[in-house]
């Protein structure tokens, strides 16, 4: 028999042949070998391009184009970065990944300028609320993101906001986010309406990854428990994020802040320092954005071997298992 390929209306749209995305993201937790790999391996890789240098995504981007010639995209965080979105869209991705936007920003005019060029958009939202305003503006995939997931994230969680967002949007393509890593995952994903899964702390341990040795271990060692939502990374960074909250690993760092937040305000600049000459020596004394689903990662891999198993463990489950469970009523 020969072997089943999970066609999906995200697919469709995009011209990939897993319905897998790398999150886009920033700060550099993306790079163009990681992107690369993931739309090589027939998934949609995306490069983070917020807070980061324009000539390094340039980099990124064109070191993802010589591994690759499938569809890439490029993630903004409106909030913090609309004034980037022109450079942005003359690198020419096939999709243009957007998230966290303000309510005084137009995203109608956003979208139009990636449309005029040719480019799909997929915005990322953490409530339904948002979903219908994104797909109003022209939005053409919709990313619901779960409470479960790591980084930047709203209340809601992953089962309750996809089937919300599914409902509300149709028949625009839905992708969902926070809390999967395999196969499984990617067949409930299916189950509750999506058409995709958008991963980031999956991805974040693998190979190509460019993030330290010690972060990629602490995500195969975390049972999923070691995760706290706070606001310690804003407070330090200084940025605004409208409506998100934070999930990252419960490090002596966190613990050394919680409930001191008018402190932090005022000695980021030391903290920082402490922070930077802690990289090496102490890891445990550190940012690390991780998401629940940490708790399921187990092997640090080829982010390409990612990609393709999860898809081969979905379309096992939806081949063998689910319609197993069928029988013919009496």
């Amino acid at each position: 028999m020969d072997a089943a390929v999970i066609r999906t209306p995200f697919t469709e749209l995009i011209g990939i042949e897993h319905p897998v995305v790398s999150a886009g993201m920033g700060g550099g937790l993306t790079g163009g070998e990681l992107v690369g790999r993931v739309s090589e391996a027939g998934g949609l890789g995306v490069i983070g391009a917020s807070f980061v240098p324009p000539e390094e995504v340039a980099r990124m981007m064109a070191r993802a184009r010589e591994i690759t010639t499938k569809p890439i995209g490029i993630n903004l965080l409106l909030h913090a970065a609309e004034d980037r979105l022109d450079d942005v869209l003359s690198a020419e991705p096939a999709v243009l990944s957007t998230a966290w936007s303000r309510d005084d920003q137009d995203l109608e005019a956003i979208f139009a300028k990636a449309h005029e060029r040719g480019i799909t958009v997929m915005h990322m939202v953490p409530r339904v609320e948002d979903a219908v305003i994104a797909a109003e503006a022209g939005a053409n995939v919709i990313v619901a993101q779960g409470n479960e997931g790591g980084g930047h994230i709203g209340e809601i969680a992953t089962t309750v906001i996809v089937r919300q967002v599914v409902k509300a949007v149709a028949p625009i393509p839905v992708l969902t986010a926070g809390g999967f890593v395999d196969g499984a995952g990617l067949a409930a994903a299916l189950a509750l309406g999506a058409d995709g899964i958008l991963l980031g702390t999956r991805f974040l341990a693998t190979e190509e990854a460019p993030v330290e040795a010690a972060y990629k271990r602490a995500i195969v060692a975390s049972k999923g428990d070691d995760t706290i939502v706070t606001t310690i990374p804003d407070t330090l960074s200084g940025r605004d994020w409208p409506g998100a909250w934070v999930r990252v690993r419960r490090t002596r760092f966190i613990e050394a802040w919680l409930g001191r937040e008018p402190e932090l305000r005022r000695r980021r600049d030391a903290v920082w320092a402490m922070l930077e000459a802690a990289e090496e020596s102490d890891p445990d004394y550190a940012l690390i954005w991780i998401g629940q689903s940490a708790g399921l990662v187990d092997a640090i891999l080829p982010a390409g071997e990612v990609v393709r198993q999860i898809a081969a463990e979905a379309e096992d489950i939806l081949r063998s298992r689910l319609p197993a469970l069928l029988s013919e009523s009496s």
